[in-house]
């Protein structure tokens, strides 16, 4: 079966329209045609069968002119009377041709003498010929005489009515059709962060009811997330005001191991804020627009050779994608950092294949074992055994880097990496 809902619905709506036709067509060519064909001929042959009596129990003139005039006129026949001569040969017999059958089968049981057809030779006329006593009968009648001619009229009619009605059918079907491709594509551009512009319901009453689950739902997740960014602006303006006062205490205060350990700990406490609230606004208000890739992993490039950070950038075939870029930026940037982190050298190439744009991060680290990666995409959670203990951090590297990956429409997966260390490979539609 086709997989999309325009073909099977077309399927569904020719498929008995076929069968249909199918079975009027063989009942009608097979017991109306050949019935009327049947009486038709039967006709024939008894108009014939007259002349063959009369011309053997009545006297007739020495040319037969009345007979033909007779036959002629009244019967719409052309007949000739022979000299007594052997018939000719049994013409070719067409395989489909209900005419030579019906004539032959009716001769037979009707006039009982001797003859011989063509139903083949004339495309207008059929020929007969009657073995009489001393002569021979020859008959010219038209074809539709004979059978029912306008049986062709009957199925052109039948099948080009329904060609029109199929055509009409399927533009309305197409019209049904186009509401749910675009809730399709709606639903699959807001599942990847894009902006969901023009979209209204339409379509039948079904496929309205689906239209405005989406858009209510769209707006309840959207007011979500501008309550929860709402939220935590407050709270990082809150937090950020209180380290604030701490970091203007600490300056008061004189040089000491103590006073630069507080200092190491606001710090900390001001990153791991930073990420906190990174994690939870996730994309925030971001458009997605055309980025060049490679230019963006030229970027991180150069960011960490500033750093001092071992890193190195390829991409390869076209180098424009739909993404948002900043959100992209992040996750490429906690994986490059945590590649440096726990590695001495982090290589990290990308390339467009099939509208899918694949970014892998390899880092020469100690890496994750493998039932333990789905652990390290956990909020909060750090492998401390399979990484540096010594290493600060809030455990939401990972876990942000799926959200972003996941906000568009893809997904980020740790693998053993060439280099003996962890692949991070990041997997978005371009």
């Amino acid at each position: 079966m086709p997989k999309g809902l325009y073909t099977r619905t077309f399927l569904i709506i020719v498929a008995p329209i076929v069968i249909l036709q199918s079975v009027l067509v063989f009942v009608f060519m097979e017991r109306h045609y050949q019935l009327v064909s049947r009486r038709m001929s039967e006709a024939v042959v008894r108009e014939i069968a007259a002349i063959v009596y009369v011309l053997e129990n009545y006297p007739q003139d020495a040319n037969h002119a009345k007979i033909e005039q007779l036959a002629s006129s009244a019967l719409g026949m052309s007949t000739t009377i022979l000299p007594l001569e052997p018939l000719p040969p049994p013409a070719p017999k067409p395989f489909f041709d209900v005419i030579d059958k019906e004539l032959s089968l009716a001769i037979s049981q009707k006039i009982r003498k001797p003859f011989w057809i063509d139903t083949v030779g004339r495309s207008r006329f059929v020929e007969i010929r009657i073995q009489l006593e001393d002569s021979i009968l020859r008959v010219f009648t038209r074809r539709s005489q004979t059978f029912a001619s306008n049986s062709h009229i009957f199925l052109v009619w039948m099948f080009s009515t329904s060609l029109v009605l199929l055509i009409i059918a399927l533009l309305f079907l197409r019209n049904q059709i186009r509401p749910i491709i675009r809730l399709a594509d709606a639903s699959e551009a807001f599942g990847k962060g894009r902006p969901v512009e023009n979209f209204r319901a339409s379509g039948a009453r079904e496929v309205r009811r689906a239209s405005v689950a989406f858009i209510d739902m769209r707006r309840r997740i959207e007011r979500q997330i501008e309550q929860r960014t709402t939220m935590l602006a407050g709270v990082s303006h809150d937090l950020r005001t209180i380290l604030t006062r701490l970091r203007l205490q600490l300056a008061f205060l004189s040089e000491s191991p103590e006073s630069e350990a507080m200092r190491k700990d606001v710090d900390e406490m001001s990153h791991m804020l930073e990420d906190y609230l990174a994690f939870a606004s996730g994309d925030g208000d971001e458009e997605a627009q055309t980025t060049d890739i490679s230019l963006l992993l030229e970027e991180l490039e150069e960011e960490a050779e500033i750093s001092g950070l071992h890193v190195t950038t390829r991409f390869e075939g076209p180098t424009d994608a739909q993404v948002k870029r900043l959100s992209l930026k992040r996750c490429l940037s906690n994986l490059v950092t945590n590649g440096c982190k726990y590695g001495n050298r982090v290589e990290v190439t990308g390339s467009i294949e099939r509208d899918w744009l694949t970014i892998v991060v390899d880092d020469d680290g100690p890496g994750i074992p493998e039932e333990d990666r789905e652990l390290a995409f956990r909020a909060f959670h750090r492998l401390d055994l399979a990484r540096n203990q010594d290493e600060s951090g809030s455990g939401l590297g990972l876990a942000i880097a799926r959200d972003v990956a996941r906000s568009h429409g893809g997904d980020l997966y740790l693998e053993d990496s060439p280099l003996g260390g962890l692949r991070a490979r990041l997997r978005i539609p371009a």
